[in-house]
């Protein structure tokens, strides 16, 4: 089963290597990995979708917070989520008529075109992670020359991601 999870750790040049060697080690196979700013100075937060049992990950959640810099772990798999990734996606497109065609799915999509060039589109386009495949599997028969995916990133609707969990979270930190 996919899990989300979002840590909020320190900033700091060795922490997201920590943190990888931790999956590593436990042979979770990391599918997407997204690592950006937050509103605080000097935290991160890491948006990580892996593939494991819940028993496994709980474990993984718990080897996460002996981690010094990591301050908060959430799994967010089953609570409602607002999620968006990026992708942008080169397409041939050598005649009007492709070119046409591209621009109305691009528009469907709500994407949008960044760059043109003689014999190419590039188009960006973000959202949940179906619509992203959706595109991208109706692009793939114009015939894509190159493309790039942020991975997930998400966040809880509502309430901060673990506040109603927060009970849980203190107590795997006890745990640990």
């Amino acid at each position: 089963m996919k899990h989300t999870l979002v840590a909020t750790m320190a900033d700091g040049p060795a922490v997201l290597n920590r943190v990888v060697s931790l999956f590593r080690q436990r042979g979770f196979a990391i599918d997407s990995l997204t690592i950006g700013k937050t509103h605080e100075q000097h935290v991160m937060r890491l948006t990580m979708v892996v593939d494991g049992s819940k028993t496994a990950v709980e474990q993984v959640i718990k080897q996460l917070y002996k981690v010094i810099e990591v301050r908060k772990v959430s799994d967010l798999t089953e609570d409602q989520t607002v999620e968006r990734e990026l992708a942008l996606v080169k397409v041939t497109s050598k005649s009007t008529t492709l070119r046409t065609e591209i621009l109305q799915m691009v528009d469907v999509y709500r994407g949008r075109v960044v760059d043109i060039s003689t014999n190419s589109l590039t188009v960006e386009v973000t959202g949940p992670t179906d619509k992203i495949d959706s595109m991208i599997s109706m692009l793939r028969p114009y015939g894509i020359k190159e493309m790039v995916r942020t991975g997930l990133v998400a966040m809880a609707r509502g309430v901060m991601a673990g506040q109603e969990k927060g009970r849980e979270a203190l107590r795997l930190r006890e745990v640990s």
